[in-house]
């Protein structure tokens, strides 16, 4: 807490809502002020406010300054989200980067939750952009080493790009909780965790693949059908797991990813059982997929967990 009262008013308001800490009541602060030593900065003076932002950022943090006069400009233009209320200048508006439209604070915690969904969701399209990526080319060189063909024509990757963009698409409007604390992105921990769970789930398809061509003796063009399928509901095993920081039960999807999802798996379902657009596929083993695909997702999940928690991911 950052006040221009005296030192015994701000250490009663402090305990009161919550700020324990020693008070910093020297004035001017000092250039060489270790900010993470106190907890309430007492009788600051207008510029002082700059400073300590720049003290604090010093000390390896990430600042929010929330602010109303014109000498807050500064400090508000200089910390990382400035925040302006809705009684501030027009000098401290132009400053923030945030501007409060109602009264009160309330805005700036709605601000912070806002801003932990919209991470959530990145973080959830990154990484299942990344398992995507290391699967859908490996998977058609393991395709066409195995068939001597490739396991994929133009038409039905136009198919499943359809198909998979609603779901996509739908991730935008999904159920999302903000994180307890402050996000940090940690790319390459993400990276490696993405290409890991990439490779589990090729290794889901290039088995599933295998068994249709060595075990059921499917011809390649049934093997297409059965490609198509099965990367269709490895997506949505992929898809479930990333959406969850913990386990893919821990929160419900929101309605219209829900309603997506049971769309494009009756598409794909329907087209390969009847034999639209390509050969048709016995139901019985679009059914044993269906199964296989969710018990993958499982271990997806239970994969994620570890590397998110070893990797500090998120």
């Amino acid at each position: 807490m950052v006040t221009g009262d005296a030192g015994a008013t701000a250490e009663v308001v402090a305990k009161a809502i919550g700020i324990p800490g020693s008070v910093c009541g020297v004035t001017p602060l000092p250039g060489d002020l270790r900010a993470n030593d106190y907890a309430i900065f007492a009788g600051v003076l207008h510029e002082d406010k700059f400073r300590l932002v720049k003290a604090l950022q010093s000390g390896g943090h990430v600042v929010g300054m929330c602010g109303d006069g014109a000498n807050d400009a500064p400090a508000l233009r200089q910390a990382e989200m400035g925040i302006a209320v809705s009684t501030a200048t027009d000098v401290a508006k132009s400053a923030a980067g945030i501007v409060l439209t109602e009264p009160g604070l309330a805005g700036v915690v709605a601000a912070v939750k806002e801003g932990r969904i919209t991470f959530q969701r990145i973080l959830t399209y990154i990484l299942r952009s990344i398992v995507h990526k290391v699967m859908q080319v490996l998977f058609l060189t393991a395709g066409l080493v195995m068939t001597g063909h490739t396991v994929l024509t133009p038409g039905l990757m136009v198919l499943m790009m359809i198909t998979g963009d609603f779901l996509a698409m739908s991730s935008s409007t999904d159920n999302v909780r903000p994180s307890p604390r402050p996000s940090v992105w940690r790319i390459r921990n993400l990276t490696i965790a993405g290409v890991v769970l990439g490779l589990i789930n090729l290794g889901f398809c290039v088995a599933c693949l295998a068994f249709g061509k060595f075990w059921l003796g499917l011809d390649t063009n049934v093997l297409r059908t059965m490609a198509v399928v099965v990367l269709v509901f490895s997506g949505q095993a992929v898809f479930y797991m990333a959406r969850e920081r913990e386990h893919i039960w821990s929160s419900r999807p929101g309605k219209w990813l829900t309603m997506c999802s049971s769309v494009d798996l009756t598409i794909i379902s329907v087209l390969a059982g009847a034999g639209i657009l390509m050969l048709p596929l016995p139901i019985g083993i679009i059914a044993g997929l269906f199964g296989a695909a969710v018990g993958h997702a499982f271990v997806l999940d239970a994969a994620k967990l570890l590397l998110f928690r070893r990797l500090a991911v998120a």
